[in-house]
């Protein structure tokens, strides 16, 4: 409710705006949402309480501001920072919007998520970094810099989340199907289907620049979301499951990222 907004505002407010940049946070929304509806369908099948609600959620987004920044500035340095900003944007969005929405309705009915929804302040973060990008307003030197310390409190912040959701998990938490199902939607069907669109942009459409290419591929193989914990607790849609998947998918992710990089990003 406070650290996040700032990130994402300060984030849109210092990015620079183009066609093609701006179209990277309205893709990755569209994938997320899409995967989200997809994995709550497929996840009813296979559960009959609330754990379908916090599925949809895992699936359509993943670990790309606390993890996947440092990942982004390691290996592609300052000149990719922006774009992989940009790109959160379109999960940051889907978390506030039909994610929140969807995790709600494990314990809520359709009208109290929607209040919950618009009483979230990222939303208005987001386009009033927008729009005072667009108009060029100066926050000042001072404004910026008291902006920028909020950064390194968001990655310390989330790593933190993991770890208080795991304080109380214990074994009986352990859902085998859960993990199988979510890691199904964040290793397997987001890369592929992110591959999928390149192999169409590079060879038919040639929208993106291979820089860009990097940031979807990268993006679209961090861990499950450390934001996931937060959401999850905070609807009481079992904060235990969710910490438990996302800190066993980061474990995972210190191979898969590596292993993936050196096929597909040169």
């Amino acid at each position: 409710y406070v650290i996040a907004p700032v990130v994402i505002f300060y984030g849109t407010y210092t990015a620079q705006i183009s066609l093609t940049n701006i179209s990277l946070p309205v893709l990755f929304f569209i994938i997320s949402s899409f995967l989200s509806l997809v994995f709550y369908k497929f996840g009813s099948y296979f559960f009959k309480d609330s754990t379908k609600n916090i599925l949809a959620f895992t699936a359509g987004t993943g670990n790309t501001g606390y993890f996947g920044l440092p990942v982004v500035l390691g290996l592609f340095g300052e000149q990719a920072f922006s774009l992989a900003v940009l790109s959160i944007l379109g999960f940051v969005l889907y978390e506030n919007s039909l994610g929140f929405f969807l995790t709600a309705k494990g314990h809520h009915t359709v009208g109290e998520s929607l209040q919950k929804v618009f009483r979230l302040p990222t939303i208005y973060a987001f386009f009033l970094g927008v729009i005072l990008n667009l108009s060029g307003f100066d926050l000042g030197e001072l404004g910026v810099s008291v902006i920028e310390n909020f950064k390194g409190a968001y990655t310390l912040l989330g790593m933190m989340l993991i770890g208080m959701g795991l304080s109380t998990v214990t074994a009986k938490h352990v859902d085998c199907k859960f993990l199988a199902i979510s890691f199904l939607a964040k290793f397997v069907a987001w890369p592929a289907i992110v591959l999928g669109l390149i192999f169409v942009d590079k060879n038919f459409i040639q929208f993106y620049n291979p820089e860009i290419y990097q940031i979807l591929i990268l993006m679209a193989i961090v861990p499950l979301a450390a934001n996931t914990v937060a959401v999850a607790t905070e609807l009481k849609v079992h904060p235990d499951k969710a910490s438990l998947a996302v800190l066993l998918s980061t474990v995972f992710a210190l191979f898969y990222i590596p292993t993936i990089v050196s096929l597909f990003i040169s």
